[in-house]
């Protein structure tokens, strides 16, 4: 347990002491939200559907935690690098205890970014429809974070080229992304679309996010969640998997 907590802090040191990365990790949901959110509110609005503010904060949280967890991928690279994963490897520990360190901490990050994202939102005019749903906010964060962080891991152990792994991970993150509802209703959408947004993992982290904070479900609370667990243990196991044939 000591080895998973040291590299899980380690995580969490790495990104509070970026000061940079923590600022302009906040720009990408801030453009959605600003632009999208107001640009298009007027349309949205006049559709009869409310404010597209409210309706798009969940899905730019959701954005902003995917984004950071797949990325985290490229640390592994990094410390591939410069040696310092095969100092870890070669240490009296499990694979598993490194790979489950990492990954968590990882999520852990995700999830404090989604936080910071929600702030940027409140200040922006999102309001939740109950400040008691929060908390139930926060797992379906944690539970994308998880996810994400583990599906990451997997890339970044099978992928050992520093200059495809972004782009890599932009073919496989953007489609996750615009197809999971994050931008737009669920409901009325063509037979081939629906039939994709229901196989993709983060249309039902976005969904919880979206039913906690605004009310709003398309499914439902116990299937998002069973959902997201499924995935996340699926993922795991496959970071682990993965992490546990890695190859320096």
């Amino acid at each position: 347990m000591s080895a998973i907590y040291i590299l899980w802090l380690r995580e969490l040191k790495r990104y509070i002491r970026s000061r940079v990365q923590i600022i302009a990790s906040l720009g990408q949901p801030m453009l959605y939200l600003l632009a999208l959110g107001f640009g298009l509110g007027p349309v949205f609005q006049r559709a009869g559907n409310g404010s597209y503010v409210q309706f798009i904060a969940p899905g730019v949280i959701g954005m902003s935690i995917l984004f950071m967890c797949i990325f985290s991928g490229i640390s592994i690279l990094w410390d591939r690098q410069f040696g310092f994963l095969k100092e870890t490897l070669v240490a009296p520990v499990s694979r598993m205890q490194i790979m489950l360190g990492r990954t968590l901490g990882s999520a852990t990050v995700a999830t404090f970014q989604g936080i910071l994202v929600l702030i940027v939102c409140l200040i922006a005019g999102f309001r939740p429809h109950s400040w008691a749903a929060l908390p139930q906010a926060f797992i379906f964060m944690a539970m994308v974070a998880i996810t994400f962080a583990s599906l990451g891991t997997a890339f970044g152990s099978v992928i050992k080229d520093m200059q495809g792994f972004p782009i890599i991970m932009n073919f496989m993150v953007l489609p996750m992304f615009f197809l999971s509802g994050a931008l737009y209703p669920l409901a009325h959408l063509p037979a081939v679309l629906t039939a994709i947004t229901h196989i993709d993992p983060l249309t039902y982290g976005i969904d919880g996010l979206r039913g906690s904070l605004i009310g709003a479900w398309h499914f439902s609370f116990a299937l998002d969640l069973a959902v997201m667990v499924t995935i996340a243990t699926a993922f795991m196991s496959l970071g682990a998997y993965l992490f546990s044939k890695i190859q320096l």
